[in-house]
């Protein structure tokens, strides 16, 4: 992020009456809190993160792509094995499970999800995201709760694969 972006980013956000701001975009992420009439940006960069090691001769996954679940320490049954999928928020934002209050959830545990279902929404700045399932699968675990605010790649839910 330049210069010029973060001033057009400030100026937006004093126009829109906004407080707080957080963005994150690769290594870098950005956290703007206004008080008054003073505007504090204050830019954190953080390196890329370190390879994992290997065990020498080892055939065993140590590395998890984004999305996928990690596997549990040996002895336990294996995440590969279930063919877990976890749901992370694409957004920082709040999380709804439901369209409007009152409503019955998008889904709740145990319900068969097909590529592009409604999971949740996520409100960023009044605007509603929705996210939507990328695999086929049945809902085993809803970590977030409604109303809560959640943060960029936050797990929401995890879908064993079907």
């Amino acid at each position: 992020m330049n210069q010029k972006e973060l001033k057009e980013l400030i100026e937006f956000l004093i126009e829109k009456d906004i407080a707080e701001f957080e963005l994150e975009r690769g290594d870098v992420k950005v956290r703007i809190k206004r008080g008054g009439d003073q505007v504090y940006p204050t830019p954190h960069f953080t390196g890329p993160p370190a390879p994992p090691a290997a065990a020498a001769g080892s055939s065993a996954r140590t590395s998890t792509a984004p999305g996928e679940a990690a596997s549990p320490p040996e002895g336990a049954p294996s995440a590969e094995a279930e063919k877990l999928h976890s749901v992370r928020s694409p957004i920082v934002g709040t999380f709804y499970e439901s369209p409007s209050p009152g409503s019955p959830p998008f889904v709740k545990l145990g319900d068969k999800v097909e590529v592009g279902q409604l999971l949740c929404i996520v409100e960023a700045m009044k605007l509603m995201n929705e996210i939507e399932s990328d695999v086929r699968g049945e809902i085993i675990k809803k970590v977030a709760t409604n109303g809560q605010p959640i943060e960029y790649g936050q797990e929401l839910f995890v879908i064993r694969l079907s």
